[in-house]
């Protein structure tokens, strides 16, 4: 097999590549050892990522914190140019991070090339762009009267932003490289230093990203990554007092818990957490409208087997048109293949671990317990090896039931029939989620009009494309704060307020 990884530290017993965590401009051995990395179509060992300890976490905060005000006392042009230059090395490696990422991760290589690697290169060139956009928000003179504090005159004032500090970043699984960019580039674009800690399930492209930034010019310090398999890495970096902010992508559940553990020094957090996305399908919707719900709605199968948290998993459909988008997706779901992710013919590959596959399955159990049917799907792939979950269309589901209350994070779509737009807003809003819906309708002044009412942070109309200046972030339990565009520059600095006598 394969060894990944031309900058690892080594290799374990098994000949697969091993890796140091990166800190401080450098490898350094972990203090608990290594473990394993999986392959989750071949269940093969891809390589061994370094396991962390309370004494690795703590000097990779250090690292930042020294490098802290020299980075952000760093020229915005001199800032660009590296984040510029970032840009260039990831698209150059290319070659060797796509097979990475795609065999960490299980995607197809279709994922793999365009979403995966390419968005990674795509975010550092955009943030060397932010990092010399203006910072100061000029506020115009204004007259104020003599009083015990000071003289009264005409006083002037700015409001500038400036980095918040150490910032830890603790990212997910379904786009390691990708999501992890999208924080550290603003980040470091805006002056702050970065810890980030990736999802124990696929790290190394992401440890890979260190040595990368080396190249470009970052100073030693400025980025730092540290990993492990379980949850200890992530708590001691969010409960170090030398994190000024926490940056967390992931489920909701674990949300809470970093939220909680950040509250007790009153750390800044941005969360971005789990979806429940409904797709609704208006009543005056055409041929051409419903096939591109259904389109939309099918990516929940065909893009990274549903693991997307802003994924259309719920389809509301009018009554009059249900029978026919749910014969049509089934027609869709039937004719995707299943199978090995490096096969081009591949459309749905595997969830990232077992552990995902039986929780999905679960679900699925669970919606037959309380009376759902299973319209296709359902059942386990005929696939070995790997972690596979066939395509699922679940009818004669209530608003109510797990399965369309719950982020199952999977290849799975619920289908509910709704009566008229007040049912179709009230099923949408039913759910503790708020993060991505959509609106299908053959008037799209009267799905603007609708999307005023649903409790979501983006609605798509009659598409499920995505626009990457917009900012990006969920209401109720979806999460806390915006990224994206220059609202990830907002999100990565703080106001300081400059006032003075005219």
């Amino acid at each position: 097999m394969k060894t990944y990884g031309p900058t690892a530290d080594g290799q374990n017993a098994d000949g697969q590549a091993a890796y140091g965590h990166w800190i401080g401009g450098g490898r350094r051995r972990p203090g608990q050892g290594h473990y394993p990395v999986v392959n989750p179509a071949t269940e093969q060992i891809v390589g061994h990522a370094p396991e962390a300890d309370a004494a690795d976490v703590d000097a990779a905060v250090s690292a930042a914190r020294d490098a802290q005000e020299g980075w952000a006392r760093t020229a915005p042009h001199e800032r660009a140019a590296v984040l510029d230059r970032a840009a260039t090395l990831i698209a150059e490696h290319a070659r060797e991070l796509v097979p990475l990422a795609q065999a960490e991760t299980g995607a197809t290589m279709r994922v793999a090339k365009a979403m995966q690697v390419p968005p990674a290169a795509d975010r550092f060139r955009r943030y060397a762009r932010g990092a010399v956009e203006p910072d100061t928000v000029p506020l115009a003179p204004l007259p104020v009267a003599a009083s015990p504090l000071a003289p009264g005159g005409l006083i002037g004032a700015a409001a500038v932003r400036r980095p918040v500090g150490v910032v830890g970043c603790i990212t997910s699984y379904n786009f390691p490289l990708a999501n992890l960019a999208g924080k550290v580039a603003p980040a470091l674009a805006m002056g702050n230093t970065v810890v980030a800690k990736p999802a124990p399930q696929d790290p190394l492209c992401c440890l890979e990203l260190g040595p990368l930034l080396k190249e470009a010019g970052l100073p030693d310090g400025v980025f730092n990554v540290v990993t492990g398999s379980g949850a200890a890495a992530g708590e001691a970096l969010v409960a170090h007092p030398g994190v000024d902010m926490v940056s967390f992508t992931g489920s909701t559940a674990v949300g809470k818990r970093i939220a909680e553990s950040a509250g007790h020094s009153m750390k800044r957090t941005l969360m971005e957490l789990g979806g429940k996305g409904a797709a609704i399908v208006l009543g005056d919707a055409d041929e051409s409208v419903i096939k591109s719900a259904v389109g939309a709605v099918g990516s929940t199968w065909s893009f990274h087997s549903g693991q997307i948290c802003t994924a259309p998993t719920r389809v509301l459909v009018h009554r009059s048109l249900y029978e026919q988008v749910v014969a049509a997706l089934t027609r869709y779901a039937k004719s995707l293949i299943v199978g090995d992710p490096v096969d081009n013919s591949t459309i749905v590959g595997p969830l990232i671990s077992a552990a995902q596959r039986d929780r999905v399955e679960a679900y699925l159990a669970g919606a037959r317990d309380q009376g759902a049917r299973i319209v296709v799907g359902g059942e386990r792939p005929a696939v070995k090896p790997g972690f596979y979950v066939a395509p699922t269309l679940i009818t004669d589901v209530a608003p109510d039931m797990t399965v369309a209350q719950e982020e199952i994070f999977g290849p799975v779509v619920v289908a509910l029939p709704f009566d008229d737009e007040d049912e179709a807003v009230r099923i949408a809003c039913s759910t503790p989620y708020g993060l991505y819906d959509y609106v299908f309708s053959a008037d799209a002044g009267r799905a603007w009009a609708l999307a005023a009412r649903l409790r979501s942070g983006n609605v798509g109309i009659n598409t499920a494309q995505r626009h990457p200046e917009t900012p990006f972030g969920g209401f109720k339990h979806s999460g806390v704060g915006r990224d994206g565009g220059s609202f990830g520059l907002h999100a990565y600095s703080e106001f300081q307020s400059l006032v003075w006598a005219s």
